[in-house]
């Protein structure tokens, strides 16, 4: 996958990177990244020597028939783990499971802590749950990651990507060592995750949102379904009035029509 995507990938875009000299040769590392596009996972393990594991929904992988079973072989190629979003606490624990795995295994482990892709570009609060959890588990250095210009080379809902040199910015390595122990501490939880997402703020110039892009999600959404059916009602109120209008124009003339 590194010579069949990674390769073209680089030649077509030619991504610009930062901060390569912060990645370890080797070890565990987790890379934690500002998330804009679909494409960010496969931008950033395209520019490294070294595999990156990112985890995603288990529908990738279970899809029935010949395209779930390439889908799934492709996902699995780029470095991609399934995780199973069913049960009580859902991507959430699984989320952690794997990372640990990954990193006990001496690999990079990649992951997003705003949970999800960020609606308008902004950079929204980070889920304190899987980032700092893994990282206090197994004190494994933290890489602040910035993607950049990645939402305008795919949009959400755009197949075919733009021609454009996206950036990657990877920061200094966070020790949290000093929290050892302290995973269940959600106060310690989420000191850790609001630094990264400080220093991933530092490295992107992206304006900050103090809320979760699933909320902002949401919330755009009902904004815009409020929207569509205050248009609806809006053209039903015109398309009203304007056979009021031709029924008193109607009658108007059926009245001059006796008088005459």
């Amino acid at each position: 996958m590194k010579l069949a995507i990674g390769g073209p990938l680089k030649l077509a875009f030619r991504p610009w990177v930062e901060g390569l000299e912060n990645v370890p040769a080797e070890g565990p590392a987790i890379l934690a990244s500002n998330h804009l596009s679909f494409s960010d996972s496969f931008f950033l393990p395209a520019v490294l020597d070294r595999k990156v594991t990112f985890i995603a929904k288990a529908e990738y992988f279970t899809t029935p028939g010949v395209k779930g079973r390439l889908t799934a072989a492709f996902f699995k190629g780029v470095g991609q783990l399934p995780v199973d979003r069913s049960g009580a606490r859902g991507a959430g624990e699984a989320a952690v499971k794997s990372g640990i795995e990954v990193l006990e295994r001496g690999e990079l482990f990649g992951i997003y802590p705003e949970g999800t892709r960020s609606p308008d570009g902004r950079l929204y609060r980070g889920k304190p749950g899987g980032l700092a959890r893994v990282a206090l588990a197994t004190g494994a250095p933290v890489l602040p990651v910035a993607m950049i210009d990645t939402e305008k080379i795919q949009p959400p809902g755009k197949v075919v990507p733009k021609l454009m040199r996206p950036g990657i910015r990877i920061g200094r390595p966070l020790d949290f060592s000093r929290y050892q122990g302290m995973e269940h501490d959600r106060f310690v939880l989420r000191a850790v995750t609001d630094e990264v997402m400080y220093e991933i703020m530092k490295l992107s110039g992206q304006e900050y949102v103090d809320i979760y892009a699933t909320a902002a999600k949401r919330q755009i959404a009902e904004a815009a379904k409020a929207e569509k059916e205050a248009d609806k009602a809006a053209r039903e109120a015109d398309r009203s009035a304007r056979a009021a209008l031709a029924r008193a124009e109607k009658e108007q003339a059926e009245k001059e029509k006796k008088a005459q």
